[in-house]
């Protein structure tokens, strides 16, 4: 991870703090991810590809509430760079796949974000550590201490690292990890797959014994024995078979078959099911085999919930309070009705006049490009306001019946 390094231009530094730390809890005040080589797993890593491929498709949007009705779309170009391309290394999309697999794989992600000397963020730094331990100085202010593969140590302020946590149950901090979920149904799998490949190679190994009745010298069994096996169990294009073997009353030949077990296919289904379910997904997603309500259900259960935790992280740890009391904050933008049906993309037509959606917007899930003027709102014009029971003066709405209007409206 050299780019840490050129990131402080020097080794082990990051925040300077009082020597003395204090753990926040006497227990579970660190987190350590689970070094099981779980994403070697072509189960574990399907399982996750399909959540962070889809997260990394949101379109992080910088978002400025003003006064009334006004809001103002990436107001900032600083901000806009930032959210395009937080690093020199990685588009913005490839951070958010980055920080979902770690979420995935340990319940938790972090990224640093880099500040220049007037506190303005810079750059957002992914981190993947061996494990993390959260710390305090003397004033209370908490940190956060990763200790890195390359065997160094970096602290940064709780306030500058972006946090995503999933089973935030027990620890103060942090969620909770996966392995000790994940270790026995990765063992059976593990065994599973070693069982079946011993089975096939124990099968072509020995498929036939001999039984040489007179007694014979060592080199006259094998020279006897290759002569079988040429004769009987190799197929050859010059050889006619008759599928069968002849031999006299000198030897006697016996077919073995294999004992190995290998499991059955529900047994196996039934393993791969439970991984799933610890993912919180099943076959038809991971496989692209789904309906259009079966990726609604899980976009709406697993997806949105990610979606907003980030929005919050995001908007917490590059605006102030200050600026957050303007109206400022991060939207990431996303829509499961990308993978809906032709039938359901064309429904939507009729909710551009209702200045329900944009025409860009409509386009965008036909992964059209967008046109000129295309993210105006439209509005039909036999449409409009409900009118309220007074007019916009104070005085009775003349649709509205009183003493001296009836029903009919006239004298």
């Amino acid at each position: 991870m050299a780019f840490w390094n050129n990131l402080f231009h020097r080794k082990n530094s990051g925040v300077t703090v009082t020597p003395e730390y204090k753990l926040v809890t006497n227990y579970g005040n660190g987190f350590f991810g689970w070094n099981g080589k779980v994403y070697e797993s072509d189960i574990i890593r399907s399982a996750i590809e399909v959540k962070a491929t889809t997260i990394g498709k949101a379109v992080a949007k910088h978002i400025r509430s003003g006064a009334g009705d006004s809001i103002a779309v990436n107001p900032d170009v600083y901000i806009q760079f930032l959210l395009s391309d937080p690093n020199p290394l990685m588009s913005g999309q490839m951070l958010q796949e980055k920080m979902i697999t770690q979420l995935e794989l340990n319940n938790n992600a972090f990224a640093f974000v880099q500040n220049d000397a007037n506190g303005m963020p810079t750059a957002i730094w992914p981190i993947v550590a061996n494990s993390v331990e959260a710390i305090q100085d003397n004033q209370g202010n908490l940190y956060l201490k990763f200790y890195m593969p390359n065997a160094q140590t970096y602290i940064f302020p709780y306030s500058q690292v972006i946090h995503l946590r999933k089973d935030f149950n027990k620890d103060e901090i942090f969620g909770e990890s996966n392995g000790p979920t994940l270790a026995p149904l990765m063992e059976i799998v593990t065994t599973t797959d070693q069982g079946i490949v011993s089975a096939i190679k124990n099968s072509a190994a020995v498929r036939w014994l001999l039984k040489f009745n007179t007694a014979m010298r060592p080199e006259d069994i094998e020279k006897n024995t290759k002569a079988f096996v040429a004769s009987y169990l190799q197929t050859q294009k010059d050889q006619d078979s008759i599928g069968a073997a002849g031999v006299d009353a000198k030897t006697d030949a016996t077919q073995l078959q294999p004992t190995d077990f290998v499991p059955n296919a529900k047994q196996m289904d039934a393993t791969v099911d439970r991984i799933y379910s610890i993912f919180h997904t099943n076959k038809a997603i991971v496989q692209s085999s789904y309906t259009e309500n079966q990726w609604i259900s899980y976009y709406e259960s697993q997806i949105e919930p990610v979606i907003r935790q980030m929005s919050e992280q995001w908007t917490s740890r590059l605006f102030n309070r200050r600026q957050r009391s303007f109206g400022n904050s991060i939207v990431f933008e996303s829509s499961d009705l990308s993978y809906a049906s032709m039938q359901t993309k064309l429904s939507l037509v009729q909710l551009v006049d209702r200045a329900v959606m944009t025409p860009n917007e409509l386009r965008g899930f036909f992964n059209l490009s967008p046109v000129p003027d295309g993210d105006k709102m439209l509005l039909r014009k036999d449409t409009g306001t409900v009118p309220s029971a007074t007019g916009s003066d104070g005085a009775p709405d003349p649709t509205e019946g009183g003493d001296d209007n009836d029903d009919s409206g006239t004298d």
